[in-house]
């Protein structure tokens, strides 16, 4: 018997995902746990492994399709190993007899919820899916002959399981060469989806070329619109911190971080003060609503991760119980994960403040939009070397360029720059 392959629920409010490449092919040889493919759901590339050992028999999701949770993606099993198909259709034509129908083959839960919605005698209806299969557009098509209004069923409602690998339905009367589709479209904001820019569709003529835009590119490009231009006002204030004590504090310690196998960063120092400036400045720790400036009383911190193709933010839960070992290691975590394609899509959900160190990549100076629906986002710059003139003398001190673009409606320049003082002493004087 076949081992069937699952479009698994990767979080609580994710209902379906887009195959975005497919890491073996059919006929394949594939151990149990070895990645099979990549599903992208939002802006997060997760990859599934195998549930079992074999050989990839058939695949029944095709690259850029976006599929619900439950979908039968795949089938493991021996060369030469059959799928079962138990399909008992109760219409073999489509000629309808004079003797009242009954129908006996399997409904997906999205059409068992739409029959009883509308109180429909399925022996009424003439499927044409596989087999004589009744399928959502065969209910919508007989509501529309019989003037009843269609009641769409939203995503979040649509029924599904928490097991990685458990179906929400039963998939022994599909045909094993036809591919299973979701049984509500497909978004249309979703264009298909690509492993990375250097192999994304391109369009090419003699001026130029088009490079199809992958799900991660086009959701982000959608929230950094809605985030500038049509919910917050920006603003940005800089400050210039002097890193010296942190770097002494980084040569002591980063020996016995490592023996515990932790590597100390920058970024590490940067999300431990920012946690203390937030509880200090409760209102940069906050989002607006209709009916007043909500105030988060824990500190869900995001930490911008750079990965082919875009940019995510995974969070750091609870930052606020956490000292400098247990943010370094979390940072740590979230990056390697984030880069191996590991993370779930709620540890990128839920942050009420982000950090993004775009000093890794060299740049001195940025202005970074808010990542909605938080208050305000740090960006920090380069380390380096600078001449500055401490009690009438010159000195050489590592510094950095650091800004706070905050959302104006819940905060003024004065609650800006309370925080951002917190933050240079507590950097400055780190001990």
């Amino acid at each position: 018997m076949p081992t069937k392959v699952i479009m698994p629920q990767l979080g609580e409010s994710v209902v379906e995902g887009t195959v975005s490449r497919w890491l073996k092919s059919k006929g394949d040889r594939i151990e149990q746990y070895e990645p099979l493919l990549e599903v992208s759901t939002d802006k997060v590339d997760t990859e599934v492994p195998a549930p079992a050992s074999g050989v990839l028999i058939r695949i029944h999701v095709k690259e850029g399709e976006t599929v619900e949770t439950g979908t039968l993606l795949a089938e493991i099993g021996e060369s030469d190993t059959q799928p079962d198909v138990t399909l008992r259709p109760a219409h073999t034509n489509g000629t309808r007899t004079a003797k009242k129908a009954t129908y006996s083959g399997h409904v997906t839960p999205v059409v068992a919820r739409m029959v009883a919605e509308h109180d429909i005698d399925l022996g009424q209806l003439t499927g044409t899916g596989h087999g004589g299969r009744i399928t959502k557009k065969d209910v919508e098509a007989y509501l529309e002959q019989q003037d009843a209004p269609v009641m769409e069923t939203p995503a979040w409602e649509q029924p599904v399981e928490g097991d990685l690998f458990k179906p929400t339905v039963e998939y022994e009367d599909e045909s094993p060469d036809t591919p299973v589709r979701s049984s509500s479209p497909a978004p249309t904001k979703a264009s298909p989806a690509t492993p990375s820019p250097k192999s994304a569709p391109r369009s090419v003529d003699a001026l130029g070329e088009v490079v199809t835009l992958t799900p991660l590119r086009q959701a982000i490009a959608e929230h950094m619109v809605r985030s500038k231009l049509h919910t917050a006002p920006h603003v940005t204030t800089l400050f210039e911190i002097d890193m010296s004590a942190v770097m002494t504090h980084r040569a002591a310690h980063q020996a016995d971080f490592l023996k515990q196998g932790v590597k100390l960063t920058l970024t590490a120092y940067f999300a431990a003060a920012t946690v203390t400036a937030l509880q200090e400045n409760p209102y940069l720790n906050a989002q607006w609503t209709d009916e007043g400036i909500f105030l988060h009383h824990v500190v869900h911190l995001g930490v911008a991760v750079a990965i082919d193709g875009g940019l995510i933010v995974p969070v750091i839960r609870q930052a606020q119980d956490l000292n400098l070992m247990g943010i370094a290691r979390a940072v740590n975590d979230l990056a390697q994960r984030a880069r191996e394609k590991q993370l779930k899509p709620d540890e990128i959900q839920g942050g009420t403040f982000t950090i993004t160190n775009h000093g890794v990549s060299g740049s001195l100076l940025a202005t970074p939009i808010i990542n909605q629906p938080q208050a305000g986002i740090l960006g920090v710059g380069l380390v380096e070397k600078s001449v500055k003139v401490i009690n009438d003398a010159i000195a050489i001190r590592p510094c950095c360029y650091v800004t706070l673009t905050f959302d104006h409606r819940i905060a003024d320049g004065a609650t800006g720059d309370a925080f951002m003082v917190t933050l240079k002493k507590r950097l400055e004087n780190w001990a």
